[in-house]
């Protein structure tokens, strides 16, 4: 008989406590046995959405998990709050998913790969990740179908965090301007931004498409709009021993592309010795060119089935087969992605070229 495991989600920060609950809800063996905020407001779609009952809704952290005690806690902090949750949950001994981004600098993810256990798991949730169109890239670049990966070109964004609550809920241009000076999206001390919101999408999945392999140098510049103490807009360049790769982040796009795919279209294009693949966000087909057909080919993506189709039955998975957290949800590919995003972050404060940066 299956083990039913037992998850608590934990900090409300980031919408996307919602719809991983909603994953946790629907896996046949896993029982939500807590949510925790110390603003009960924010936990009220998800106490109606999955019918939490009472005696599991906490505002302490501390008497959630040991009321409920958990396999997994799900947590969505902001951004800066990152390293200080998993040191907080870690010492419980549960295996945590940590919603993206990985941290708001390098020191704090170092912190939190340092606080988990050794028999501890903890993975960093990417939604684009669990894309088909993104999937079926990897496949086609471990077949050695474009050759040695030379290039990550990513554009992603969509038109800004307050635009959408959980299950893409849309709201209106009155409650965006009016949530702005509220929102930790949009405050720097607490990692807002489109650069640290974004651009980890592209250099975790980047790195994961490269085989792990690091930059030497990044160039960043980002915008910052007249009013607002976060940039809206950033442009990075990554410069590795084999060529460059580009990664733009945008709040602002003209459309959501889960609705109609702006232009520029989301999603990555990738260059190889022998081919290219471009995978859009949330199109049902990538396109491959290669020497044969130069003129290009579309492919239907891949039909992705489960344990591989979001966090919650991955990480579940992982637990039942004993097995590493690996891809863009590992903390050493993450880890990667996060260099290139806190070298980033540092080039475009200081206007110049910086070497990878690493902690001592």
């Amino acid at each position: 008989m299956s083990k039913t495991w037992r998850i608590a989600g934990i900090d409300f920060e980031h919408f996307h406590m919602g719809d991983n609950l909603r994953m946790a809800f629907e896996h046949p063996n896993v029982e939500i046995v807590g949510i925790c905020d110390e603003a009960v407001e924010k936990m009220e779609q998800s106490i109606e959405n999955f019918g939490i009952p009472p005696d599991a809704i906490f505002t302490d952290y501390r008497a959630c998990i040991e009321a409920t005690r958990p396999d997994i806690v799900l947590l969505c902090p902001a951004t800066g709050r990152h390293a200080e949750a998993v040191e907080q949950i870690a010492p419980f001994g549960t295996h945590i998913i940590m919603e993206k981004p990985f941290a708001s600098s390098l020191i704090e993810a170092d912190r939190m790969i340092a606080a988990m256990g050794e028999d501890q798991r903890l993975a960093i949730n990417w939604p684009l990740a669990w894309y088909p169109p993104h999937i079926t890239a990897k496949r086609l670049i471990d077949e050695e179908r474009i050759g040695e990966v030379l290039e990550v070109h990513f554009y992603d964004g969509n038109r800004g965090p307050l635009w959408h609550l959980a299950d893409k809920v849309e709201t209106t241009a009155e409650e965006v301007e009016a949530g702005k000076p509220h929102s930790w999206f949009y405050k720097a001390a607490l990692g807002g931004g489109s650069l640290l919101d974004y651009l980890g999408y592209g250099t975790t999945l980047g790195t994961w498409y490269q085989g792990g392999r690091a930059p030497l140098e990044v160039t960043s510049m980002i915008h910052v709009p007249e009013g607002l103490e976060v940039d809206e807009h950033s442009i990075t360049v990554a410069r590795y021993a084999h060529g460059l790769s580009k990664f733009e982040t945008c709040w602002g796009t003209f459309t959501d592309p889960w609705t109609h795919q702006p232009q520029p279209k989301c999603g990555f294009v990738i260059v190889g010795t022998v081919g290219t693949i471009t995978n859009y966000d949330w199109e049902s087909t990538v396109r491959l060119q290669s020497r044969e057909h130069s003129e290009g080919t579309d492919l239907a993506v891949d039909s992705i089935d489960a344990p591989f189709q979001n966090p919650i039955q991955y990480v579940v998975h992982c637990l039942e087969k004993e097995l590493p957290i690996e891809g863009p949800l590992a903390p050493d590919i993450c880890r990667v992605g996060q260099q290139i995003v806190d070298t980033a972050f540092q080039s475009a404060q200081e206007g110049r070229s910086l070497p990878l940066i690493d902690t001592p």
